[in-house]
Formats: structure tokens, sequence, C-alpha cells
């Protein structure tokens, strides 16, 4: 058994540097992108964002090979921009939210779909449905200082070189200092958040053995394969 002291905390590498960024919680932003929103069978009117949740030990990193989660028959890709917090705050207003971005990243909302809609179908929580081992593959951080913040630009995902999504960040409902805002009305974020932004139509299923190839114009590029259950 595992010595509990010995536990490593979660962090995430910045590119280019030795540091690493030290991850504290995870969320998630719901049907951000209009024509996700539609074929996910909802209306995609700009309502108030809502969040979920992911474990920070759900990272992976680029380059893994992450075994087929246990109890889901149709596993889903969704392709999304990272924000990092590198300074804490609540009820922060949207024209400063971005003085508390750390950096961007690419990131992966793997979904165990099947349970999801089971999940709604039951008005119970998605949280098997999101926050399972390896469920949040990341490339490494960039600083904004470095790369600025991202507005706009192509945001896609292939399977076995296969297209799936292709969209752009500027087809986001909520913008990533509206997102902030809202979310900091509700719970003081604190240096270590992460924030998945949503992601843009064409999710779908990976099987066993697929290659799964995703990026973010001006952010970088990740990915990851699929090997069997462990």
């Amino acid at each position: 058994m595992a010595d509990v002291f010995s536990i490593a905390r979660t962090v995430l590498p910045i590119r280019g540097e030795t540091d690493t960024f030290p991850v504290r919680r995870i969320y998630c932003v719901g049907r951000n992108y209009a024509d996700h929103a539609v074929e996910m069978g909802h209306n995609p009117q700009r309502e108030p964002p809502f969040f979920f949740s992911k474990p920070a030990d759900a990272i992976v990193a680029d380059g893994a090979s992450i075994a087929y989660p246990r109890a889901t028959q149709d596993l889903h890709h969704e392709i999304e921009l990272v924000v990092a917090i590198g300074v804490g705050g609540a009820d922060i207003a949207a024209d400063d939210a971005l003085n508390h971005v750390f950096g961007y990243t690419v990131g992966i909302d793997l979904t165990r779909r099947d349970i999801q809609a089971e999940a709604k179908k039951l008005a119970r929580p998605w949280d098997l449905a999101k926050g399972f081992d390896q469920s949040a593959p990341m490339l490494a951080l960039r600083r904004a200082s470095e790369i600025g913040h991202p507005v706009s630009g192509r945001i896609w995902l292939a399977v076995n070189r296969e297209q799936r999504q292709q969209g752009d960040l500027a087809q986001q409902i909520w913008t990533v200092p509206e997102t902030i805002a809202f979310l900091s009305r509700f719970v003081r974020l604190e240096p270590g958040d992460l924030i998945m932004t949503g992601t843009p139509a064409g999710v779908g299923a990976i099987e066993i053995g697929d290659s799964v190839t995703g990026g973010i114009d001006g952010v970088g590029e990740i990915s990851v394969r699929f090997l069997p259950p462990g």
C-alpha cells in the first residue's frame, strides 16, 4: 500500500521551463459553443453558464497511452481551451479577469457518454461520467505573457487522422473573461485552478486502439492513444 504522505501533488509542465504549475481544482464549462449545444439537443441561446468538475489527478500528459475506461461502451472526446488561474479572487469583474490568468493550454474532456445520458435521464450528477481516472489529457501550459490571450483561432480534433471537431474560439458563447467573472461569483478562484472552456461540435466515440490528436492555433497540439483497460 502506498504511503499517504508520499502522494505527489498534480502539476502541469510549463513549456520551456523547469518550473511546474501546481493544479488545485478543475472547473469545466458545459455547452459553451452553440453548435455543440445543438448537437446535444439543447437550445443554443445565451443562457447562464453551468459548471461541473474533474479531480486534479485526472490530468494525463501529452503523448500518454490511456487505458480505455471501465464501465462504459461510449467514450467521447471533447477538445477544449484550458485557462490557468495565477491570481486568486472572488467577484472578479470581467474587465479585470484576464489579469488573473497565468496561461493557457489544450485539453481533452473525456466523457463516458452512456453514463452521462443515464444520469441526465434520472436527474442525477455527472461525476462518474466526467471525473473518472485519466479523463483530462492536457498539453504543457504556455504563459499568457508569451502567447497573449487567445480570443479567436482554429480549435480542432482528429481521431486516427480523420477530423472530427473543428471550430473557432470566437464561437464561444461565454468568453474567457465572462466565464471567470461568472464562476468567481460562486467560488473564490485560487492560483492553481484550471477552467476548461467548452467544446465545438463534432464530439464522438473513441475506440480501443484509436489515436486522438487535437489543437488550438497559437496554443499547441496534443496527442494521446487509447489502450485496452488495465
